[in-house]
């Protein structure tokens, strides 16, 4: 690792997509995430990027899918209501096959909500919230030094599998000060883009992208062949934080901010004799079922701490079977703290 800066969690992202080799961001201003959109068109003038404010957010998802085309990086980001209209040009990024990665740093829903930070975007984000058959990659960062280093990862994965790629954050992980360190040198793996439309030079057949399929068949074979890479994706990209959970009395399945809080409830059971371990899905698409499934087989009680009602919950209970789950949830936008956890459940009444 390298040099060590104070810096507030949207300019790591932007930062962090500047170091992955990111030369063009498209996107327009929302709380909580607008300062990704102003660090980024200081920078991009700076090293020659290119930075466009669109007029909307549907006209900015589409410049990143015109970017992409062209094989080269290029990222987005928004808020929770901007993300919504993002969705359809998601969708067709996903059909196309285009590297994007799009940043989400959720606030409360629905509609226009409020702005204050939520993870109410789970379901949207994991389920494909546009239309048709189709996965996101979907990274979950805990804090500011996390969410540098997923960035950099969304960039490789989005490449390695031709798929959108989403860093999911919450308010609080976009506006708190860390102390971040930054790699001297980032592990850029750029492998060869022979489907980008980026000029033949009349020295092969022209390259066309695109996600409209008119013959059933074609249409078929292409969602089929998407899935069977979904399910490489499935095999080989799970990840999970797993702390403390070997012959825990209670373990906390929690993502992002509320997987953060939990430590200090760890800490605090502790003391008191209670063995708490938390499990904490980094990727919350593909799922780390296998993980989960075999802590929660030996625990007696699972809580899910969310800023929802209960998306995570509702995965967790699949792979659960008679784990008793106890979920806390939180909606206002204010934070989900460790005493809230703790009074919330019998079971960690500490």
């Amino acid at each position: 690792m390298g040099e060590k800066i104070l810096m507030k969690g949207n300019e790591v992202i932007a930062e962090a997509a500047l170091r992955a080799g990111c030369r063009h961001y498209f996107g327009y201003p929302i709380t909580p995430q607008t300062e990704v959109a102003h660090y980024m068109a200081r920078k991009m003038e700076e090293i020659g990027g290119t930075f466009v404010q669109a007029e909307s957010e549907v006209a900015a998802i589409n410049m990143v899918y015109g970017a992409a085309s062209a094989g080269v990086r290029a990222m987005t980001s928004s808020s929770s209501p901007g993300i919504s209209l993002k969705q359809e040009g998601i969708s067709y990024a996903a059909g196309a096959e285009l590297p994007i990665v799009v940043i989400d740093i959720v606030r409360a829903g629905p509609g226009l909500g409020g702005i204050l930070p939520a993870q109410c975007d789970y379901f949207q984000m994991v389920k494909g919230g546009g239309h048709g058959d189709y996965h996101n990659i979907v990274l979950a960062p805990q804090g500011v030094q996390e969410m540098y280093e997923l960035v950099v990862d969304a960039f490789n994965l989005a490449d390695k599998y031709r798929n959108p790629v989403v860093v999911m954050g919450d308010g609080y992980m976009g506006q708190m000060m860390e102390a971040v360190e930054f790699r001297d040198v980032e592990k850029i793996e750029r492998p060869e883009k022979p489907w980008a439309a980026c000029g033949s030079e009349m020295k092969r057949e022209h390259n066309t992208i695109t996600s409209i399929y008119i013959d059933p068949d074609v249409l078929e074979a292409h969602v089929n062949h998407m899935y069977e890479k979904y399910k490489v994706i499935e095999a080989t990209e799970a990840r999970v934080d797993v702390q403390n959970c070997d012959g825990a009395d209670v373990i906390v399945a929690a993502y992002g901010t509320c997987a953060r809080v939990t430590k200090n409830v760890i800490k605090d059971a502790a003391k008191l004799g209670i063995k708490v371990g938390l499990i904490r899905p980094i990727t919350l698409w593909p799922f780390p079922k296998e993980e989960f499934a075999k802590y929660a087989a030996n625990a007696d009680y699972i809580v899910v701490p969310e800023m929802n009602l209960g998306q995570l919950k509702t995965v967790a209970e699949r792979f659960t079977k008679r784990t008793k789950i106890g979920p806390i949830n939180l909606v206002n936008g204010e934070p989900l703290g460790p005493d809230t956890i703790r009074s919330s459940s019998n079971h960690l009444n500490i």
